[in-house]
């Protein structure tokens, strides 16, 4: 019989007992197990499948104990989870990602040419895996749509909308590769850093996404130190700030596919508003105290402002920026205000400093306009070989590739230069009364300069060998500029005012040549056509939901100067690749769906409905969106789009002759300069912030 004073058997488990045995190769090193917090023991549904080969207890959250103790790589296979209600999710959603490849399937044997089709075959006769042959009809689609006949049906408008365009983007309910691996690169917590989720792995989704699609672009943060610092979590960081860290998260929503991004659910008005709130609280709350992580803060604000289409605040915050960078010394007259620098804090300010410059540049050269900073007085950061630091395509499937960060910062800090040149010599106010001929061979000198900066470019920057997106959008930013260069062309071309020069003398100097050594219309449209082929290359490799907004901007030019010219023709299969893109990238930001708006419209001017109606090649959704004698039907999503113009309606500035009872909605189309005079005023806004812009007539 039982002793009655012994201790009773415990039948609650107690904490873990650290194990007491000699270790062994399968055993944890001594000292790795932490006992955790909690007395009860957690049911694990399922192990890691390293912890499954070796039999040994899994504490079944990635990385597990045993796998971080082994400083091995910790991966859980969901498949074996075989919970009743999660076995029966994963089916359901099986069985639906299989339907959904069926159904591609047959469209690519439908519409593909043989060769494809037979090589589809070949494939599946190989016994190829079901991932393989997924990947094999994603590139045959995205060609198809790309590339083939659907680029001049502009990519089948109805599924651009519908899978990547207008509709709410949530959580995906079909199973996907890309999200099968969704793994975000940079793990970073929530909390302390903002009050809007607690949800870890929300925030590092989010972070993940700036950093793959937004950061590269400009860089005026220094990526290390800031995930380093954010890491810690400690607020009185000089490196990383509650504002800073909402006004990023609000910038990264415009990247995100999860429901979480929005405030109201398909709304895009909404998406990212509740860290933008947060930012502008904080934001306030800091502005008594000048730093870095205060002007990066702003930078971003600017950037999200300017996408969100519904706000005059974008120049504001601009502005700002550049005013706190001359406080801090970056610029200007004034001295550095940083006596002692860390490394960390040395490549943060060098990085903050020109990538200020950067955008400073960017803005104002594309809205023709003279930039506001002369120079930077500290120094660049290195361009050392930085072949081993990769570039993540996050969330998607496909293989990293190296992103060479520091030699693509360094020549967009030249490209830069050349473009303040550019924005300071043609577009300031004084210049209005310099001769035609002096714009002209201005013009031939910085265009030279240009050129020789575009030959003059890495051979690992090629197109041909496939680099990230941000080297992409740098060879688009050289285009972008070009057309930006002779887009005051008309006046000079006209040397009737040489007839007003003073007389030669011999004490004069030599007069610049009447005659430009370039024809401004043969470079504008080659410059289009080369965004046109970018544009596709970046479809290509990366699809364009989640492109730069940058690029936006670049084929909404390329689009205009291409309508523009006299021997104008709709089914140019350049002007409908890019017209396709846009319709896609256009989509997915308030600001976009009303630039589409005024795009469309100024496409129905050209009056060419009788040749979209004569093409087989064109799709009727097509026909609908820019025949001009399309019959008047109910609403559509791209009637829609007319809602963000009221912004322009309101303001006498932008009414003109012509205009329907609608105002912009009806307007009947659009040059390049008034586009971009309009672009600006939706993106950035411009009363009482910068003077009216002198229209080509006065260039």
């Amino acid at each position: 019989m039982n002793d009655p004073t012994s201790t009773p058997r415990q039948i609650v488990p107690g904490r873990l007992q650290t194990s007491l045995t000699s270790p062994t190769s399968d055993s944890p090193p001594q000292g790795s197990q932490v006992s955790p917090t909690s007395p009860w023991k957690k049911r694990v549904s399922t192990a890691c499948l390293a912890c499954k080969k070796s039999k040994r207890k899994c504490s079944g959250v990635p990385p597990c104990d045993n796998c971080r103790a082994f400083n091995r790589v910790c991966i859980f296979d969901e498949s074996l989870d075989q919970r009743r209600r999660v076995a029966q999710k994963r089916t359901a959603e099986e069985l639906n990602y299989h339907r959904d490849m069926l159904n591609d399937l047959f469209r690519v044997i439908r519409t593909a040419d043989e060769p494809h089709a037979l090589k589809l075959l070949e494939i599946i006769r190989k016994n190829a895996t079901a991932e393989e042959i997924r990947a094999f009809i994603d590139e045959t689609l995205i060609r198809l749509d790309g590339e083939g006949q659907a680029v001049q049906k502009l990519e089948d408008v109805r599924r651009t909308i519908d899978v990547e365009g207008a509709g709410p983007s949530f959580r995906r309910k079909v199973m996907d590769i890309h999200y099968l691996c969704d793994e975000a690169p940079c793990k970073v917590p929530a909390k302390p850093w903002t009050s809007v989720t607690e949800d870890a792995d929300l925030v590092s989704h989010l972070v993940s996404l700036y950093f793959t699609w937004d950061y590269p672009f400009h860089a005026f943060l220094d990526r290390d130190v800031f995930l380093a610092h954010m890491a810690r979590g400690r607020e009185d960081s000089d490196f990383c700030s509650p504002f800073l860290v909402n006004a990023l998260l609000a910038n990264a929503c415009h990247f995100s596919e999860f429901s979480e991004a929005y405030v109201v659910p398909g709304d895009l008005v909404t998406k990212g508003a509740d860290f933008l709130s947060e930012a502008e609280r904080l934001r306030e709350e800091e502005s008594q105290k000048l730093s870095l992580a205060y002007l990066q803060g702003t930078l971003l604000l600017y950037e999200k402002y300017s996408i969100s289409g519904n706000d005059d605040l974008g120049y504001i915050m601009l502005h700002q920026a550049i005013r706190a960078g001359e406080s801090l010394g970056l610029f200007g007259l004034k001295c550095l205000k940083f006596d002692q620098t860390t490394p960390e804090m040395d490549v943060s300010i060098k990085r903050t400093a020109w990538g200020l410059f950067q955008i400073d540049t960017v803005v104002h050269t594309g809205f023709l306009r003279p930039s506001l900073i002369a120079k930077v007085n500290v120094d660049r950061i290195g361009r050392e070989d930085d072949r081993a630091s990769l570039w993540t395509p996050y969330p998607s499937h496909r293989a990293a590739r190296p992103a060479y960060l520091n030699q693509y910062f360094d020549e967009s800090c030249n490209l830069c230069e050349i473009a303040r040149d550019i924005s300071r010599v043609l577009f300031a106010d004084d210049q209005s009364n310099a001769s035609a001929a002096y714009r002209r061979q201005t013009k031939d000198d910085l265009y030279e300069r240009l050129r020789r900066w575009h030959n003059a470019l890495p051979d690992v920057f090629d197109p041909g060998r496939r680099p990230p997106p941000h080297i992409i959008l740098l060879r688009l930013r050289y285009f972008t500029l070009v057309i930006n260069l002779f887009s005051c062309s008309s006046s000079d071309d006209d040397t009737s005012s040489l007839a007003s020069d003073a007389p030669k003398t011999p004490e004069s100097p030599p007069r610049q040549s009447p005659i430009s050594k370039y024809n401004a219309w043969e470079i504008t449209q080659s410059a289009a056509r080369g965004i046109s082929s970018l544009t596709r290359l970046h479809r290509r490799e990366y699809g364009m939901s989640r492109a730069h907004h940058f690029a936006m901007y670049a084929i909404n030019l390329a689009l205009f100067a291409m309508l523009e010219q006299e021997s104008f023709d709709i089914l140019d299969s350049d002007f409908l690749s890019l017209a396709s893109s846009f319709s896609i990238i256009a989509s997915r930001s308030y600001l976009g769906r009303s630039l589409f708006h005024l795009f469309r419209q100024s496409v129905r001017a050209k009056s060419q409905g009788r040749r979209i109606r004569q093409s087989s090649a064109v799709s009727d959704e097509l026909k609908d969106l820019f025949d001009e004698e399309t019959p008047m039907k109910e609403q559509t999503r791209w009637d829609e789009y007319a809602e963000g113009l009221q912004k322009l309606n309101e303001d006498e500035r932008y009414h003109g002759p012509g205009e329907g009872e609608h105002g912009l909605q009806d307007y009947p189309g659009l040059g390049l300069f008034d586009m971009l005079d309009r672009y600006e005023s939706l993106s950035l806004g411009k009363d009482e912030i910068v003077p009216e812009r002198r229209k080509p007539s006065e260039c």
